[in-house]
C-alpha cells in the first residue's frame, strides 16, 4: 500500500514574499539557450514513443 501524500506546507513571511516576487518577475534566458532548449525538447520529442 502507498504512503499518503502530506500536505504541502503554506509560505508565510519573507519566504511569502520572496516566492511573489520571483513569480513576478521571472529571470530571462538568452535566444541561444532558449534555442538550445527547443532542439533539445524536438530531439526528445522524435525519439518518443508512447502506446496508445
Amino acid at each position: 500500500m502507498a504512503t499518503p501524500i502530506r500536505p504541502t506546507p503554506v509560505l508565510t513571511g519573507k519566504d511569502a514574499r520572496r516566492f511573489a516576487k520571483e513569480i513576478e518577475n521571472p529571470k530571462k534566458i538568452s535566444s541561444e539557450r532558449r534555442a538550445e532548449m527547443i532542439k533539445n525538447y524536438e530531439f526528445l520529442k522524435s525519439i518518443a514513443t508512447f502506446a496508445l
